[in-house]
């Protein structure tokens, strides 16, 4: 399929540099980096789960005895943080 992109002047000039250098066709150097770009993606782990209440009013007693705000999205990722070490 063929596209048109646009890129800054000084990256494609980068590009055609390597693909002279290596006897590479410039489109042979982006497909490459696409895909080394969309496996790297696809190999990112999923953030651990947010605790689940198990009560039918939702968050009641069962976590307030945490002190964390679970409205308050800082406080939150401090919990996870601290938790499992550190976010993906």
């Amino acid at each position: 399929m063929k596209t048109t992109l646009q890129i800054p002047d000084d990256l494609y000039r980068d590009v055609k540099t390597a693909a002279a250098i290596s006897g590479r066709s410039i489109t042979s150097i982006l497909e490459e980096s696409l895909r080394m770009y969309l496996a790297d993606a696809a190999a990112v782990q999923q953030l651990p789960p947010l605790p689940v209440s198990r009560s039918l009013s939702g968050f009641t007693n069962e976590f307030l005895a945490t002190g964390i705000d679970f409205n308050n999205t800082s406080e939150v990722l401090a919990w996870l943080d601290e938790d499992k070490g550190q976010r993906p």
